[in-house]
């Protein structure tokens, strides 16, 4: 039964990593490149568990949206809340490879979103300005997903040291770089630096719950999970500051009953067990000659 279910959230992850009508990234090749982490740091077990990226990506996007540029970077150029799982798809790939892929693989990537950023510049329903490339909100969104992606982690597969915490913020920046987040924090202190410093600027919108509403309704998890992904959803907004919840109007009722955080605990250290050898995670050890 294991090996079934194994088995069946491989073919999942494989389809979640492979966008409609893009060609299909090899985390394998070129033999022997390095990533821009290491395979002993601690992205490299985090980005590997499923349930925490799931979790930490509701995170990370609720904070984003709470930012009126942000938000109307998100929802008036992108098909977020028309096609939503093309989206997701793509945004989880460039995840994966910015972590796992070869170096050069993931620089030229990144640079290809760059690009696309420099197109993307608007108005907020406020009046205010915004561009895509402002190296303030490209912070703030490293800041977010950095945030969502270890908290997630830290909470609901396996608690983290203070050290493995600073450490992951600190290998995120040589890929925040790259992005134009050249100021986005590289310790858990300074990313409470950065939160302070943006919530006079955080509000409440009606697109948050648009956005909830689109992640319950959307079938993102395969068969087996797909029962918990309302769970999932609501562990997200648990990880947000009690203060960011406040703002955005995510009372009691958006998040997690005690023994509903022990069965997404359980969920998430079932995750951390199962080894996919079809992975990015696997893929990326077998082009550095390493061992599963």
């Amino acid at each position: 039964m294991a090996i079934a279910l194994r088995d069946r959230l491989a073919a999942a992850a494989r389809d979640y990593l492979q966008p409609t009508g893009a060609p299909a990234f090899d985390f394998g090749a070129p033999a022997g490149e390095p990533a821009l982490a290491a395979p002993d740091s601690v992205s490299w077990r985090v980005f590997a568990n499923p349930v925490a990226l799931f979790i930490g990506g509701v995170t990370a996007v609720l904070l984003e949206l709470a930012e009126p540029r942000v938000r109307s970077g998100v929802w008036d150029h992108t098909s977020f809340r028309t096609d939503p799982l093309p989206r997701m798809k793509r945004t989880g790939l460039a995840a994966m490879i910015t972590v796992y892929g070869a170096r050069g693989k993931a620089e030229a990537m990144i640079a290809g979103i760059g690009r696309m950023h420099g197109r993307v510049s608007g108005v907020t329903p406020a009046g205010a300005a915004y561009r895509a490339d402002d190296p303030e909100l490209l912070d703030w969104v490293q800041a977010t997903a950095s945030y969502g992606f270890m908290e997630a982690y830290h909470r609901f597969v396996r608690p983290l040291t203070d050290a493995e915490r600073d450490g992951f913020y600190a290998e995120s920046a040589p890929a925040a770089r790259l992005y134009g987040a050249t100021g986005a924090p590289t310790s858990v202190a300074e990313l409470e630096a950065c939160f302070q410093a943006m919530r006079p600027k955080l509000e409440r919108s009606e697109i948050v719950f648009e956005f909830l509403d689109i992640m319950r309704r959307t079938a993102i998890l395969p068969g087996p999970l797909r029962a918990a992904q309302g769970l999932f959803i609501r562990a997200g907004v648990e990880l947000l500051p009690a203060w960011t919840r406040e703002t955005l109007g995510l009372g009691k009722a958006w998040g997690l009953r005690p023994w509903e955080a022990r069965l997404v605990r359980a969920a998430g250290a079932m995750a951390e067990r199962m080894v996919l050898p079809s992975s990015p995670r696997e893929e990326a050890r077998r082009r550095l000659g390493l061992a599963a």
